[in-house]
């Protein structure tokens, strides 16, 4: 998706948003009219290329704030496509070559578009923000994964050892840019919206300096309660984020999105039957009502690249299964974007289309309510439902800690394929936070044979369910 943010008619400068919310991230593009800027693109650039060529407006200068750990970055590639000069932290270690950049310089690139370059560590060791600035001053700031909406980038990435030392820098990065900065600058993060990136989330679609001032705990707290709450909160995050910085080290060329070779229905059986990951896109409904038995649900109605891209083991072979051809495009170019570039096959249709009409590789999986999962608890089971022998919470650890349901089994989603001989014989009946997750993992536990149950509902509506759940709710 593209907004326009403009930042103030008589500036002549604008900013336009492109949001990649399956990751939770935005790209800039900034211009004059003429010239423009683009700032942390993601890896499938002709979204670039196309609001600029809209725009009449020439990328002149591509910049990342930092060498992203979430994503595969486009940087490289879009420079290379425009020649536009592409600013890089100069303290980054990279394989490609690149205009180094450091705190306290200034790039013009028009009379009317200035950027100044700030050191921002924190979410990195070298990462750095961008000051915008045009005829009447500053107008807003680039600030990647440093001062987000609401809150900061984690400090974690890197390594658990540097954490602390880095939440220290991070608090006194987001003071910097605060002090740089009058009230009325916007800021625009890269991350902050739903990216495991951000050390916690909001809600907010815009802010500036000044509401930052009255909301941001790295721009409230003192120093130690800054860095204590940060490393407090911080959990799990994909697997896959250790292998991004490096890439983005070494540079990534164009991605090839041109269509996946197609599997028959005799090739799909050699596949599951091999083991495989054979995912199907459609929703977590249509898949519960019937899918190709062996197959898991990751649909592309949710944040399918971040949970595939987390559980799905190096190197494995991928084939993907969805309604049209355009839907196995979309997951395509999702999974592209965090460096999963080609996968081995896929097949469009419906399930019995991918059965070949072998009834027998069909499956239906039961699906429930907390109020369902209430009756069963009590022993009485919704009529086609079995006993709730075993609760099993697949949500992350902040999450159960936050509460969870009194008797619940706990085995966060990215851990469950590795500890499936440790879950407690009989039915298992399997719910997250909303119900995408425990899609995924009563697909893993059907896969190995186990009786499984759905939970789609939102978590809030345990409770209210009448399950006790741990601590107790006030009331």
């Amino acid at each position: 998706m593209v907004q326009e943010t403009p930042v103030g008619e008589s500036a002549g400068v604008a900013v336009e948003v492109v949001e990649t919310s399956s990751l939770g991230d935005r790209s800039y593009l900034a211009h004059d009219g003429q010239v423009a800027l683009v700032v942390d693109p993601q890896r499938d650039i002709d979204r670039i290329v196309a609001l600029a060529g809209r725009l009449g407006v020439r990328i002149t200068h591509v910049a990342e704030t930092h060498l992203h750990n979430d994503y595969v970055s486009g940087g490289l590639a879009l420079a290379r496509l425009t020649g536009a000069v592409y600013l890089v932290a100069g303290a980054d270690e990279v394989a490609f070559a690149r205009t180094p950049v450091a705190d306290g310089d200034e790039v013009t690139l028009s009379p009317r578009l200035r950027l100044s370059v700030v050191a921002t560590p924190g979410h990195t060791f070298h990462h750095v923000s961008y000051v915008v600035s045009g005829p009447s001053g500053s107008l807003g700031v680039f600030t990647g994964g440093s001062l987000l909406f609401g809150t900061t980038g984690r400090t974690d990435l890197l390594g658990a050892q540097h954490a602390e030392a880095l939440a220290r820098r991070q608090y006194e990065s987001v003071r910097r840019l605060a002090d740089l900065l009058p009230d009325g600058a916007q800021i625009w993060p890269t991350h902050g919206f739903g990216s495991f990136c951000s050390a916690s989330q909001s809600d907010a679609e815009a802010s500036t300096i000044g509401r930052e001032r009255t909301a941001n705990p790295a721009l409230r707290l003192r120093s130690d309660e800054f860095v204590a709450t940060t490393l407090a909160g911080l959990d799990a995050f994909p697997a896959y984020y250790a292998h991004m910085g490096v890439r983005n080290a070494a540079g990534a060329d164009q991605i090839d999105l041109t269509p996946v070779r197609r599997a028959d229905p005799g090739e799909l059986r050699r596949r599951i039957d091999a083991g495989e990951w054979i995912v199907d896109l459609r929703s977590r409904t249509a898949f519960m009502r019937r899918h190709l038995t062996g197959t898991l649900s990751f649909g592309l109605d949710g944040p399918m690249s971040t949970w595939l891209g987390w559980l799905l083991p190096a190197g494995r072979p991928l084939t993907l299964l969805g309604e049209s051809s355009e839907q196995v495009a979309a997951a395509q170019r999702e999974l592209a974007r965090i460096g999963i570039d080609r996968p081995t096959a896929a097949a469009t249709g419906t399930p019995e289309q991918w059965a070949a009409g072998d009834a027998g590789r069909l499956g239906a999986l039961p699906v429930a309510t907390f109020a369902d999962l209430a009756a069963a608890r009590a022993g009485r089971a919704p009529d086609g439902l079995p006993a709730a022998d075993v609760v099993l919470d697949v949500r992350l650890g902040n999450e159960w800690r936050s509460e969870h349901i009194d008797g619940a089994v706990h085995v966060p989603l990215p851990e469950l394929a590795d500890r499936l001989a440790e879950l407690p014989s009989g039915a298992i009946w399997v719910h997250c936070g909303s119900g995408y997750r425990a899609a995924t993992a009563v697909g893993l536990l059907a896969r190995a044979g186990r009786q499984v149950v759905h939970v789609d509902d939102a978590y809030p509506h345990a409770a209210a369910a009448g399950l006790a759940v741990v601590p107790p709710r006030d009331t």
